[in-house]
């Protein structure tokens, strides 16, 4: 029989994680210090509407199969995706909107409309991008970020250069209309990072969006989380809510020895921590730490968010279920988070309205929003300042999509950087994570296995392979991996 093993955190990746552990015979119990499961993906629900409290986008889809084909299973066994059509829709101006098509020759009429000669520039960039989420998902993301030398084989090496170019330098080569511009850098925004300080090389994200599409699994994005706690469950997972770990117990040899629950001693020998990286070595004796406060302050995490969950009593018109408000400069707000922090003068805002296609979100003839202001991580979140910017994008909303809504709100829920904080134990308060720079990518990225602490691992989007939804699931995956194989 194996070892038991504790999971500190039930987010995507330590989820991912618990069930490949139990696969092999580890007894997992999984240790959640909120009262649901999820972490970033948890749920709201208020007055008939449901909302996702964290994630809304399902990208990469064949990463999710690739996942539940592992254990014999498909997605569909838990929950069912609808192909959204417009994946997307993106507001430049008032009255003045693009909605990108999940028809691939449709994105490339509209790109050749609104540029001439353009539709051939894209072909040729989806090319590159199609062949780097080959070389991506084959030869990558799924290594242990332990050695340089992942990286190193004859199709990566082939690539080198675009890890010294960056995305923006890429898009703009060939294309000079600022809204195709605007819509092909979009996508490297999930890396949490700023177009021009992204490698070439992550130019698969505008694979993901235009070549495999944009998804939305019925009842939202936590379906994907009760898919796989139910999957844990079937492969005898334990699950402790409310499970506050306040500390990491060693011994003399810098053994893992237990965990400190809600005051009570647990005993282990292993412990892997899918919480915020940052704040689980606050959980270790000073001199256990492998990373000091000065590396971190040094390190460019992805934004916070400002985020509210709104209840109105009548159907949005003129928006898509995802909608990119992008009437506002993209570079001086990308100053505001990572060069100069403070609240944005003049923000981009995203909306989510899934109650468009999925009637399970809101009451007949209601609608649920969802609405995203990236910000600086760390900096002042007040409820005057909330307030004062759920009504700037109220103001922009009316005026870009030509209606009255905000006589309509029922309610609303705000979300920041308090409660990132407060709920995820989150570094600055940041949303998703460290940013994927050149210097923050693969073995340069915080390491899953500690250097100092023997049997004590990471999991989750401050390690490799980096932020979103689909690198959780592969880094639960990765992590499981070295355990096994030191076990």
């Amino acid at each position: 029989m194996k070892n038991n093993i504790y999971i500190i955190g039930s987010g995507f990746s330590a989820l991912a994680a618990s069930c490949y552990l139990a696969k092999e015979g580890y007894n997992v119990t999984v240790l959640e210090k909120n009262d649901t499961l999820g972490g970033r993906a948890r749920q709201y629900k208020n007055e008939g509407f449901t909302f996702d409290i964290g994630p809304s986008w399902y990208w990469m889809p064949d990463v999710f199969e690739r996942f539940f084909a592992d254990f014999g299973k498909k997605p569909s066994d838990y929950y069912i995706l609808d192909k959204l059509n417009p994946g997307y829709e993106v507001y430049f101006g008032k009255e003045s909107s693009v909605k990108i098509s999940s028809e691939l020759e449709e994105i490339y009429t509209l790109f050749e409309t609104e540029e001439k000669g353009s539709a051939k520039h894209l072909k040729t960039f989806l090319e590159s991008a199609k062949s780097n989420y080959d070389t991506a998902i084959k030869d990558l993301v799924y290594k242990p970020g332990i050695s340089p030398l992942e990286l190193i084989n004859t199709t990566t090496i082939a690539r080198v250069t675009q890890f010294f170019s960056t995305i923006r330098k890429q898009v703009r080569k060939n294309i000079k209309s600022n809204k195709l511009i605007k819509i092909l850098e979009f996508p490297v925004l999930f890396l949490g990072a700023k177009p021009s300080n992204t490698p070439a090389f992550y130019n698969f994200m505008n694979y993901a969006d235009f070549g495999l599409g944009t998804w939305h699994p019925r009842g939202g994005m936590y379906k994907v989380i009760e898919g796989m706690v139910s999957l844990a469950e079937s492969l005898g997972v334990k699950f402790i809510t409310n499970a506050n770990v306040e500390k990491i117990t060693t011994d003399t040899s810098k053994n893992v020895t237990g965990l400190i629950v809600n005051g009570e001693n647990i005993e282990t020998n292993l412990v892997l921590s899918g919480a915020d990286y940052h704040h689980t070595e606050t959980l270790l004796d000073e001199n256990l730490k492998q990373y000091s406060a000065n590396y971190w302050d040094k390190k460019t995490f992805a934004p916070s968010s400002l985020l509210f969950y709104v209840g109105f009593d009548k159907k949005i018109k003129n928006v898509s279920h995802h909608t990119l408000f992008f009437d506002t400069d993209f570079d001086a707000h990308a100053k505001e988070i990572y060069d100069n922090p403070m609240w944005p003068s003049d923000p981009l805002f995203y909306a989510n309205f899934t109650s468009i296609t999925d009637k399970t979100s809101a009451p007949e003839g209601k609608e649920a929003g969802f609405f995203l202001i990236p910000l600086a991580p760390g900096i002042e979140d007040t409820k005057e300042l909330r307030e004062e910017y759920f009504h700037k994008i109220m103001d922009r909303l009316e005026k870009l999509t030509n209606q009255e809504v905000r006589k309509q709100v029922l309610f609303k829920k705000s979300f920041c950087v308090n409660d990132f904080k407060e709920a995820y134990n989150s570094y600055k308060g940041n949303a998703y994570g460290m940013a994927n720079t050149l210097l923050q990518t693969a073995f340069l990225r915080p390491k899953i296995k500690s250097s100092k602490v023997n049997n004590l691992y990471f999991t989750g989007q401050l390690t490799v392979p980096g932020p979103g939804v689909p690198p959780a699931l592969i880094s639960g995956k990765i992590v499981s991996e070295l355990i096994i194989k030191n076990q």
